[in-house]
């Protein structure tokens, strides 16, 4: 059955309403899989198998009854261990939750739930998703299926992992300062950073933060497409919510790329360090834009306060969303983790209300930028998956790395304005390690993001190379 989780989930999807493979069939095969590839990988950390079991039986009864099948019906899936999850342990790889067990499920696997989607588990995150390389003292490590000596990246670092080994076709992430993009990346599948409120957050203490969103993960674009349009939608829960249908992307990919414009920016104007190796693949890969006949133009944007933007932001948040487990349970929590909520206690108003003044202006600046350019286009990490004992690389290019988010600028100042931006498969280093390309679309303009990637995807298909657990 091994080919039946290779499959895209379109074609899945196929066979399912055409009673070629049963729920309980499909859903069995993955935990088959599950029990194979996961001992090498530790990508799924809560296993619900039974209960998986007894959803996709359900679902097989709901199909012989003739009922109107909602659009995931019978996909197996296991969600991020930071969303919470009704009954199944949610433990955002923290030692303080390790036994926590929500009574509710969070807007988005909610909506999962409700479109026909099996729970399989959940999937593994640093501490708090804090930081871009998934480890915690919980469940350990989760490794790079194209290299076990190697991360896997962060922080939907499970889910990409997951992804990568057959043992989910689809899966739901987050992204703050690339959480979606670098392990898409560096496990050569797609994910998918969407405009804030696309996917509308709930519960959320922050209900009107832009930083974090939350946002879908599959080996191909069209599957990434088919997974938002279920994600995607407004919710009166989320006073960002966008108002506009999920439908909107459950649509085909094909468009003629002619005459797109596209900005390649390989290191933001010498604002960033990068690998050789990165570079070295995307340089080559990038014009495949050309070749579709869009014109690629050497062109940076203008970034100048997104680094403060984003950091104050950030620590902002920490701090407002984790400021009284710091309190009650500072010796449980990771000494990063720690700084970061401290620096966020640390800021005054005047210090938010700059971050915001920049935040305004960079907005601005991007907006005149997209109306030259279709797409911006530039690496999703500034590395190959690095060694997976370091907790992140200290030095990129001979450039001292002084903390553990430094590394993963070509992400997150990309965050701090706003807009859609994905990983996309984009080759190999010599090594054999996966590289990704992220594309940068305009202003809430996920759907032709999306026609752009399906384009470079299906003219390049690096996202076909299996990893090496996979048979």
């Amino acid at each position: 059955m091994d080919d039946v989780c290779f499959a895209t989930a379109r074609e899945m999807a196929a066979a399912l309403r055409a009673g070629e493979i049963s729920a309980r069939e499909l859903t069995r095969a993955h935990l088959d899989r599950i029990e194979a590839a996961n001992p090498r990988v530790n990508a799924v950390v809560t296993l619900t198998a039974e209960r998986a079991l007894a959803e996709a039986a359900a679902a097989d009864a709901r199909f012989a009854a003739g009922e109107d099948l909602p659009p995931l019906h019978g996909f197996p899936m296991a969600h991020k261990d930071t969303h919470a999850t009704a009954g199944i342990r949610t433990t955002k790889g923290s030692p303080i939750l390790a036994d926590h067990v929500p009574d509710t499920d969070e807007l988005v696997v909610e909506r999962l739930k409700r479109a026909g989607a099996i729970t399989l588990g959940k999937t593994n995150v640093p501490e708090f998703a804090a930081g871009s390389h998934t480890f915690n003292p919980v469940f350990g490590v989760t490794r790079n299926p194209y290299a076990p000596d190697r991360s896997a990246g962060g922080s939907s670092g499970g889910a990409a992992a997951a992804l990568a080994t057959g043992m989910h076709p689809l899966a739901d992430g987050s992204d703050m300062g690339g959480s979606l993009r670098n392990p898409a990346s560096f496990c050569n599948v797609v994910g998918l950073r969407p405009a804030p409120g696309r996917v509308p957050n709930w519960p959320d203490e922050a209900a009107y933060s832009t930083m974090s969103v939350r946002g879908p993960m599959a080996r191909t674009v069209s599957d990434v497409a088919l997974l938002l349009s279920v994600m995607a939608g407004p919710d009166p829960r989320s006073p960002i919510a966008i108002d506009a249908p999920g439908t909107l992307f459950d649509v085909p990919l094909e468009r003629d790329l002619r005459g797109l414009r596209v900005a390649w920016s390989p290191d933001l104007g010498g604002t960033i360090p990068v690998d050789a190796a990165v570079t070295a693949v995307l340089e080559r890969q990038v014009h495949t834009f050309t070749e579709l006949g869009a014109v690629v133009e050497r062109a940076d944007p203008d970034l100048r306060g997104a680094d403060e933007v984003f950091r104050t932001l950030r620590a902002w948040y920490f701090a407002l969303s984790m400021g009284s487990l710091l309190t009650r349970h500072r010796d449980r929590m990771k000494a990063t983790l720690v700084g970061n909520i401290e620096e966020g206690r640390r800021l005054s108003g005047g210090d938010v209300a700059r971050a915001e003044i920049l935040h305004s202006a960079l907005y601005q600046r991007m907006r005149v930028f997209f109306e030259t350019y279709d797409l911006l286009a530039l690496p999703v990490s500034q590395v190959p998956p690095f060694p997976v004992e370091m907790e992140y690389p200290t030095e990129i290019a001979g450039v001292a790395q002084g903390s553990y988010i430094d590394w993963m600028r070509s992400a997150y100042l990309i965050s701090a304005f706003g807009h859609p931006a994905l990983s996309v498969p984009a080759g190999f280093t010599p090594d054999g390690l996966p590289i990704g390309l992220q594309l940068v679309g305009r202003h809430r303009g996920e759907l032709a993001l999306l026609q752009a990637a399906y384009g470079f995807e299906q003219a390049t298909r690096f996202g076909e190379r299996r990893p090496i657990l996979a048979p």
